[in-house]
């Protein structure tokens, strides 16, 4: 290794190690810029350390999920990787995964890489990492602020992967942007889709990105939307359809709150409980299947895994069971006022809509979601709280739902438990998800000391 390498990997780790000592965060980002800062090229000399291959995950939602599927499967069957777990997926934060995980004479002891990269951080990030394989999970709209309009993040990304001419691309065909970016790309690509309805009406919504002939520019004919723009297209003037997938998820069953499913001839009895989750194994298995590692043990591990990756977690607070869910985008929140339909149950319902730089300043994409279905939930309270709880009130109020504003998450969380339904769900944009996710938690283990009461009215 170069000495100014090996001095930004000393920097970096020091730099870790202060910011957890002095209590100021997680040191997963900060440590990343120092080291780029001293070596410019740092990432590339840390990500040749690999000794196998290394696998990126992108796109507007799932890649969380699927990157942490990816990094269970390798190590189930005894690899060692390296993963920016935290979701920490910006140039700084992915370098911060490499070179915090260097040993004392700043090497790295990896078999792989599971790297999740932003989609607009891609054509940065990629041509430095140079991976085998980038898997896309699906192209939508997400914090116009960062992104701006769809087709903005599809020239990025197309960008991105032209730039690693070698690499394998993993595609969710059923999403007519992934599919066409793969087209025009000149990169080797393998598909992955769902040829079943599985979503139902509230999922699928009316939110569509794009629904016109990538090729010709005339209006796809559709058999059937999965959400959004995804489904089983066709155009009627120049022939251009979705492909029939690689790799595909059949015989698709939802019984006692999570789904069963067949995939690559085995059967799969999974804790996911959102059909998109389905998704986020067929594209994970579809890439180890691909880079020829990961999936002999896949079905053992996958049935044993938790989806919930801090984004869908279950507690039990004052008796009530409570249900936190992550919802960044207009696609993502659908999926959720879907689950909510799912329970039939008296239920209360707490919306948390924050401002922050990680969710976006800009929420009108709240308007895009079909909150009209909540007026059908059965919920007996629906609260509101968050940077901008009166937007979301008044999202709702349009819609004729009636609800109340909750400047404390911790207040309105515990009003429910005790005196509500004892069915509690709790929503979140991204910025609350860590803060409520831990304050649940202490309140599950029935801590309640003043830091925490001050923890929960920031939040």
């Amino acid at each position: 290794m170069r000495l100014r390498s090996r001095l930004a990997v000393t920097c970096a780790k020091a730099t870790s190690s202060l910011i957890k000592k002095m209590n100021r965060g997680s040191g997963v980002t900060l440590p990343g810029l120092v080291a780029r800062l001293i070596d410019p090229g740092i990432l590339k000399e840390m990500s040749s350390q690999v000794r196998g291959k290394t696998i990126v995950t992108m796109g507007t939602n799932g890649k969380t999920t699927t990157n942490a599927i990816l990094c269970r499967a390798l190590e189930s069957e005894g690899k060692k990787v390296i993963i920016n777990r935290t979701g920490a997926n910006m140039l700084n934060g992915i370098i911060s995964a490499f070179v915090l995980n260097t040993d004392k004479k700043g090497r790295l002891d990896a078999d792989y890489a599971c790297i999740e990269v932003d989609e607009i951080a891609s054509v940065g990030v990629l041509p430095k990492l140079e991976p085998d394989c980038a898997l896309l999970t699906n192209i939508s709209r997400d914090q116009l602020d960062r992104f701006g309009e769809v087709d903005i993040t599809y020239e990025k990304l197309l960008t991105a992967v032209k730039s690693v001419p070698k690499t394998t691309l993993i595609i969710n065909c059923d999403d007519i942007l992934s599919y066409s970016l793969a087209e025009n790309s000149g990169n080797p690509y393998v598909t992955y889709g769902i040829s079943e309805q599985i979503f139902d009406d509230i999922s699928r919504s009316e939110i569509r990105e794009s629904i016109f002939c990538r090729k010709c520019g005339k209006k796809l004919e559709y058999d059937f939307f999965h959400y959004g723009q995804l489904g089983i297209y066709h155009c009627p003037n120049c022939g251009w359809k979705r492909p029939d997938p690689d790799y595909t998820a059949e015989n698709i069953e939802f019984h006692d709150e999570v789904y069963s499913f067949d995939m690559d001839g085995a059967h799969i009895d999974s804790t996911a409980r959102t059909p998109y989750n389905i998704y986020n194994t067929l594209s994970a298995y579809t890439a180890l299947k691909t880079m020829g590692a990961g999936y002999a043990g896949f079905k053992e591990m996958i049935e044993a895994f938790d989806y919930g990756n801090n984004r869908e977690s279950i507690f039990t607070v004052e008796g009530a069971r409570v249900q936190l869910h992550l919802a960044k985008n207009p696609i993502g929140f659908q999926q959720k006022v879907s689950l909510v339909l799912k329970d039939p149950k008296p239920k209360d319902i707490i919306i948390q809509i924050n401002d922050t730089y990680q969710d976006g300043e800009d929420v009108s994409w709240l308007w895009d979601v079909d909150f009209q279905y909540l007026a059908d939930s059965n919920a007996q309270k629906i609260i509101t709280t968050g940077t901008r709880r009166y937007d979301m009130g008044l999202r709702l109020k349009y819609e004729d739902i009636s609800c109340a504003a909750a400047p404390d998450i911790k207040k309105a969380i515990l009003e429910c438990a005790q005196k509500g339904t004892k069915n509690l769900y709790v929503i979140v944009n991204y910025s609350g998800l860590y803060r409520t996710n831990h304050l649940l938690t202490e309140l599950e283990k029935g801590i309640d000391t003043e830091e925490e009461r001050e923890g929960g009215a920031k939040a």
